[in-house]
């Protein structure tokens, strides 16, 4: 069956909640982010968000539609287990879901999940080390990082969707062997800032691990210290303030996530806006 022509859509905003819209544009925006620093896989790859309120409902990308194509309106309401639950000309790609699907049913908290296939996160994946502490960016992560095994193409979805899960556990990275990665984040702008800096310390390990030079490691004690700084739970921070936020005495909320998006989406508004329709 060819996939569905990509066309404008009508905007569905006068049909969602004010909140279900805030979260598409957001959703929207990310797509836009994704395709704008090269983390895309022509028309694969998903970015999904949960719908704020008390259905198990899902916003995914429409199948056939490249990043820099998606809009707040065309974006597919979908739930658990991937059936489209509000009226869209479009479609999904369904068993493309079930990674987002498996992290989304056991983790209620998490808000975002992108799994994607960079050059650099595929061969990452590839090593049996998985990411190093060798950069301060990797060292962010500490703590975690979890691994799920290639099993092949999925025939028993519920057996995978438990398998990763377990697997996952409470991480926040999700290191899928010989195929990707995934973030998981309680926002989508949490979990967008986790990308870019993953992607950053998957690319510097590379980068590093090429020059055939004597490596470096950071120290656990440091690593920790780092990891311990980047995540402080589900915090959240005073917006007006200049960089970090003093949640009690010694210890601060790291500017992850809500720091970057605004300048993030100031770059978008200014190079094409037309995600928010």
């Amino acid at each position: 069956m060819a996939t569905t022509d990509i066309r404008p859509t009508t905007s569905v905003r006068d049909r969602v909640s004010p909140e279900e819209w805030a979260t598409r544009v957001r959703l929207a925006a990310c797509y836009r982010l994704l395709a704008h620093f090269g983390w895309t896989e022509l028309i694969y790859t998903h970015a999904s968000a949960r719908v704020p309120g008390p259905d198990d409902h899902f916003l995914l990308n429409p199948f056939g539609f490249q990043f820099e194509e998606i809009t707040a309106s065309s974006l597919v309401k979908v739930d658990v287990d991937g059936n489209i639950v509000a009226p869209t000309p479009y479609h999904i790609h369904k068993g493309g879901f079930v990674i987002h699907a498996a992290v989304h049913k056991a983790r209620p908290e998490v808000g975002c999940v992108i799994h994607n296939h960079t050059r650099a996160g595929m061969a990452i994946s590839m090593m049996k080390r998985g990411l190093l502490p060798l950069s301060q960016h990797a060292v962010a992560f500490t703590g975690r990082i979890a691994y799920h095994d290639h099993s092949g193409i999925a025939v028993d979805e519920a057996g995978e969707m438990d398998e990763i899960a377990k697997n996952m556990g409470n991480a926040a990275v999700l290191i899928l062997r010989n195929h990707g990665t995934l973030v998981a984040g309680t926002t989508i702008s949490e979990a967008f800032a986790m990308l870019a800096k993953l992607e950053k310390a998957m690319q510097a390990q590379l980068d590093a691990l090429a020059t055939g030079e004597e490596l470096t490691y950071i120290t656990p004690e440091v690593a920790k210290q780092i990891g311990g700084f980047m995540f402080h739970g589900t915090i959240v921070p005073d917006p007006e303030h200049a960089e970090y936020v003093p949640l009690e005495k010694g210890k601060y909320a790291a500017p992850s996530g809500w720091m970057e998006w605004p300048a993030l989406i100031r770059m978008l508004d200014r190079k094409d806006p037309s995600y928010k329709d």
